[in-house]
């Protein structure tokens, strides 16, 4: 009985039924998408630091060091399951030629290492540990993407030649937020390479339980070992190696969550356009003694079967689309380990896509509680309230066109009715606005300050040099003495302890200088201004245990000097544990020195990156631009993709949702445009009213929309940003994209829509529709 129920309703409302299924498809292909992605991108991680054996805790260190004094610390650290110390040789850029590109441009460190043969293994793209021979060159799998080196190509590395064997998987270095990039070479090519760049140490150590690293982290400090660069560990290896494709998940989960409540929105108004068009028979049923619940079955049968056939087509779908989406994370990490759990995973989403709509329309039908038999088969349908608009008077308006003021009027009164559509245009705005507003946060210039980075125009990054000091007062000078330059800071490293609150003492890297010159972005708080204050990165305000206005204790230049918390900030630069400063410190060594600076004219910025570059040799110059195309590229581009995809969605529900609420509409005001024509309102008047609504409704939509995209929309973007690091978040909007172009887009398709929607209004005769 209910086959036959089902079958014969969906061959009278095709349209209205394949519309339906096509939003149930899509919301389960996006949320089947998200799991399967989201399951792959994590194992893959898991997979390739596995594999790799990635550090549990590595310490990078420029200078001398004493490997008898770091032996004796693993050895006697009971937590220490492995230790090594690896040789990293930096080489200039322009030192390194692939076929026919230099990387002279590259703002990545670029350097050297042989195979490691305790842990910390480079891959190859099958997985497999590398075993490299004389000659022969691995280079990163980021210059492979972009097409800077293919195998075969010949390579010179200050004059020795190379050929590039294979492309290597790095578990600490894979991401373009990495700012380092491994080269592979035999132990006998590295020792020829040894004396033609400067050599860095990788300290590194697995640990037999990594719920400890904190306090392994501790212990290291408190020993006064090498620590003369950044400290990483195992969680920050991972979330970076997760950022770019995290991103993109999370705005496909995003669309995937509203996409669901636009189906259920449409699935609302489907039904209750079936209730009023079977009122009369639901009265009769009733009559006859039929329970509530054996008539809820009827309907249920009908959704359930729609919800199975569009949750099925979705998981379909989705397996159409995973490998395109998954692409890049098998590029960089290889296959997932548990790939053959996506499915499952794929599974539980639609099942809960058809949990959720089953339980929305129950909730739909209870409303036959509330339907009389007598009233139902007297009237043959609802009797809504008539509502007063005594303000909107036909004879009273001088505003607008009659048919605008009708179709106005119609809304206002029945504002139920035009809630549903009014929701869904609101939900497409905030699916097309969201992810674009995201993209462009992520690609301008002021992103980077969110990230630890002020916004400048050319960057110098002095580090594992002689007379570090003297040679960063050359650059000052010459930038003092270039008229081209506007205004410039300098930014010194050092290391100082601080005070844990345990007493237990650790290192911690300050940034010592003017940081208001070329400010970040602080949340909450501000920059340090005061000797006495300092701004603490979110990942060390995290393991200190510091909020704004707490005090912690440096040691400085012998003396304990306690210091107030003025901001906190995001950072991805130098494992992410920074802090910044202002006093003066003249026993600490430097570290290194980022000098930054404006020019007057942004257009000869790579002319002076080529000047800096030829007369500081020792210096590694690049500008601002140059830095996020090639640290956030990859992001950005994921973003990017996600956005395009998301203003198409949106564009299709917004045509396919106003085509078939036009199309019940008019059906259920087939006896209003019978009256409607009788009093003379010919076809075009009566769709220009539609219209009217239509446009009316839209514009509510719109500015709702994107005020809810800018508010809602940044928070939730904002949560996605911050699990990756990011402590604060702003949208950049763009003006003509967010407040034109995007209205007249939304504008053009919601009013082809209604004009398709309600062309069966011409066929109402007035015989058919009009009876005592």
């Amino acid at each position: 009985m209910y086959f036959r129920l089902i079958r014969d309703d969906i061959s009278n409302s095709k349209l209205i039924t394949l519309t339906t299924t096509i939003f149930v498809a899509a919301a389960a292909m996006l949320v089947s998408l998200a799991a399967i992605l989201i399951v792959n991108l994590s194992g893959a991680i898991d997979t390739l630091m596995t594999r790799a054996e990635t550090p549990h805790f590595m310490q990078m260190h420029a200078g001398e060091f004493d490997p008898a004094r770091l032996t004796e610390f693993a050895e006697q650290h009971s937590n220490v399951e492995e230790f090594q110390v690896l040789e990293f040789l930096n080489m200039d850029g322009a030192r390194i030629v692939l076929g026919d590109h230099s990387l002279a441009d590259r703002v990545q460190d670029n350097g050297f290492s042989v195979q490691s043969d305790k842990f910390d293994h480079l891959l190859d793209l099958n997985g497999n540990i590398i075993d490299v021979s004389d000659g022969e060159l691995y280079v990163p799998i980021n210059y492979m993407r972009d097409n800077t080196a293919k195998i075969g190509d010949r390579a010179v590395i200050s004059g020795k030649e190379f050929i590039v064997t294979g492309f290597l998987r790095d578990s600490q270095m894979n991401s373009m937020l990495s700012s380092s990039k491994r080269f592979l070479v035999s132990a006998k090519d590295f020792a020829d390479l040894k004396g033609l760049g400067s050599t860095e140490y990788l300290i590194e150590f697995r640990l037999k339980d990594l719920s400890a690293l904190g306090a392994f982290e501790t212990a290291y400090a408190a020993a006064g070992l090498e620590a003369n660069g950044p400290t990483i560990t195992y969680p920050l290896f991972k979330m970076i190696n997760a950022l770019s494709d995290g991103i993109m998940i999370g705005v496909i989960l995003l669309v995937s969550v509203l996409v669901v409540c636009i189906a259920l929105m449409c699935i609302r108004f489907t039904l209750l356009a079936k209730i009023e068009d079977d009122y009369r028979e639901i009265g009769v049923m009733k009559t006859l003694g039929l329970r509530i619940s054996d008539i809820k079955k009827i309907y249920l049968a009908k959704y359930a079967a729609i919800a199975a056939a569009g949750c099925l087509l979705g998981f379909g779908l989705s397996f159409v689309f995973q490998d395109l989406l998954l692409e890049n994370i098998r590029l960089y990490m290889g296959e997932s380990s548990h790939s053959s759990l996506a499915p499952f995973f794929g599974i539980i989403g639609i099942l809960l896509v058809f949990l959720a709509i089953m339980a929305y329309v129950n909730g739909v039908l209870r409303r036959f509680r509330r339907i009389f038999a007598a009233e139902a088969i007297r009237f043959g349908t609802s009797q809504e309230k008539a509502i007063v608009t005594k303000h909107l008077l036909l004879s009273t308006n001088r505003l607008f066109n009659t048919n605008v003021f009708l179709g106005v009027k119609d809304v206002i009164a029945r504002k139920k009715l035009y809630a549903t559509m009014l929701i869904v245009l609101i939900i497409s705005v905030f699916i097309m606005i969201v992810p674009q507003n995201l993209y462009n946060t992520i690609s301008s210039n002021s992103f980077i300050q969110y990230m630890g980075v002020g916004s400048y125009d050319l960057r110098f990054d002095l580090q594992q040099t002689d007379q570090i000091s003297e040679k960063a007062a050359d650059i000052v000078k010459t930038l003092k003495d270039d008229e081209a330059i506007s205004e410039y800071a300098v930014l010194a490293t050092k290391t100082f302890k601080v005070q844990t609150e345990t007493g237990a003492d650790k290192n911690i890297k300050v940034e010592l200088g003017d940081h208001s010159i070329f400010p970040i972005a602080y949340s909450p708080g501000r920059a340090p201004v005061n000797a006495d204050e300092i701004a603490l990165s979110i990942l060390n305000a995290e393991e200190l245990g510091k909020k704004v206005g707490d005090v912690i204790t440096l040691v400085i230049e012998g003396k304990d000097r306690n210091l107030t918390v003025s901001g906190i900030y995001s950072d991805i630069t130098n494992g992410g544990k920074t802090a910044k400063a202002v006093f003066n410190d003249h026993s600490s060594d430097v570290m290194w020195y980022i000098i930054c600076a404006e020019l007057e004219d942004p257009s000869l910025i790579h002319s002076k990156v080529a000047d800096y570059a030829g007369r500081f040799a020792y210096a590694k110059v690049s500008d601002m631009d140059a830095y996020i195309a090639q640290t956030f590229g990859s992001t950005i581009s994921s973003v990017g993709k996600a956005s395009y995809a998301a203003i198409a969605v949106a564009l299709i529900i917004m045509v396919l949702v106003t085509l078939l609420f036009m199309k019940l509409l008019v059906a259920k005001d087939r006896y209003s445009i019978a009256v409607m024509k009788v009093f003379g309102f010919t076809n075009s008047d009566i769709q220009a009213q539609y219209v009217s609504r239509a446009a009316f409704v839209l514009i509510a939509g719109i500015v709702l929309g994107t005020i809810l995209a800018n508010t809602l929309g940044e928070m939730l973007a904002g949560v996605v940003i911050s699990s990756f690091g990011a402590s604060t978040f702003r949208f950049t909007v763009e003006p003509l994209a967010a407040y034109l172009l995007n209205p007249l887009i939304m504008t053009g398709s919601v009013l082809i829509a209604t004009i398709l929607g309600t062309a069966g209004a011409g066929r109402i005769t007035i015989t058919e529709h009009i009876k005592e």
